[in-house]
């Protein structure tokens, strides 16, 4: 009786081998999930048509995510400013900035060493046009631009814009010298392409309109950012398709200072030294900040940068940034904001595209004065509307 239970515990064990068996061959086959998958980190590079507030990008940006292309990551020293919408708003559009500059002064290595794009979306010379830099001279600075980008990751994916129109009242001229512009990137273009970093030109010009598309012969409104996120898609899903990305090691540089700006209009000087914020941030009602910077100065004038920030925990629809002008300075262009001035008093309000903004986001509007640069900085206040 003894032998019976230990037979029919060996007859048990018997029958369960193979299932044993078979479940350690599944568990040595099963591959390991799929780790997921390494964003491509794509920097947008320009002026203020780019980052000021640039909302082409969130256009793009929210064109890529209904599409599938979640896989994408926007990079930039920037951040968002203000386009109503949620999106991905780092950016490198850096109002006011002529792509010369940017070259000559050797801050794009620094943006780069902080972000480390795999892409790169440049539309850039507007401010070089509009200050009467010859094409040639241009060129010569997206060259540079592009070695740089080249040095810091052989694989680079550049997409250059033939910029779009310009018709400013100010410069009459401008058209014209965008045509002249325009004209040469293509061939510019087919002599720097290369198999591993290829040179992919997206013609911004054609079939933009400035009476339609722009709210002040320059800069796009609605249309124009939904013509201009139009063109960059396809070329930048193609690029998306042939790109692998780099390493995602936390970056070593740090973003270099902010250049020396050379005003728009092509009436004022080249400016000398660009010197840090003066001013911080000045919370008043609705929870409505304003930052005053000092973009470029040159003898007899200067360039003010104001960026507006909502600091408070709900969404305002418009703000006003008032400030003192005392020693005889006097506003003689500005963008991105419907700026006047009554005796000492700077009065800004908010554009028709970047008044609503969301808790948290920013805008930037620019201007030039003619007179010296106000020491100390002007108090800034900012009221909600």
């Amino acid at each position: 009786m003894s032998r019976n239970p230990l037979r029919a515990a060996l007859t048990a064990l018997a029958a369960l081998l193979p299932a044993l068996a078979l479940g350690l061959a599944l568990t040595a086959t099963t591959p390991p999930a799929a780790a997921a998958a390494t964003p491509v980190r794509v920097m947008p590079l320009g002026d203020s048509i780019t980052g000021s507030p640039g909302c082409w990008r969130a256009v793009l940006w929210n064109r890529l995510q209904s599409t599938g292309h979640t896989d994408v990551d926007f990079v930039g020293t920037l951040g968002p400013q203000g386009c109503g919408v949620p999106y991905d708003g780092d950016n490198e559009g850096h109002g006011g900035y002529l792509a010369t500059n940017v070259a000559n002064q050797n801050l794009l290595p620094g943006w780069l060493a902080a972000t480390r794009p795999d892409v790169v979306l440049m539309h850039f010379g507007t401010n070089d046009v509009w200050s009467n830099i010859a094409p040639a001279t241009i060129l010569a600075a997206y060259s540079k631009l592009v070695d740089q980008m080249r040095a810091a990751n052989p694989a680079m994916t550049v997409l250059v814009a033939k910029i779009i129109p310009m018709n400013p009242a100010s410069c009459p001229e401008c058209g014209q010298r965008t045509v002249a512009l325009n004209s040469l990137v293509d061939g510019w273009a087919a002599g720097k392409t290369t198999a591993a970093s290829p040179i992919v030109v997206v013609d911004q010009w054609t079939g933009f309109s400035t009476a339609t598309d722009t709210y002040d012969g320059v800069h796009p409104n609605a249309a124009g950012d939904q013509k201009m996120s139009d063109r960059w898609y396809p070329a930048l899903v193609a690029a998306l398709d042939r790109t692998t990305p780099g390493p995602t090691a936390s970056p070593t540089g740090s973003p270099t200072p902010s250049p020396t700006v050379s005003p728009t209009p092509t009436t004022s000087p080249s400016p000398t030294t660009s010197p840090s914020p003066t001013a911080s941030p000045t919370p008043t009602a609705g929870g409505c900040t304003a930052t005053w910077r000092l973009a470029g100065q040159w003898p007899g004038g200067f360039q003010g940068e104001v960026t507006v920030r909502n600091g408070g925990a709900a969404s305002i629809a418009g703000w006003t940034v008032r400030f003192p002008l005392t020693a005889g300075q006097r506003i003689s262009q500005a963008w991105s904001a419907d700026v006047t001035q009554s005796g000492t008093t700077v009065t800004a309000r908010n554009a028709s595209w970047n008044g609503a903004l969301a808790p948290a986001a920013q805008t930037t509007f620019g201007f030039l004065a003619d007179g010296a640069v106000p020491n100390p900085a002007p108090a800034l206040t900012c009221a909600a509307n």
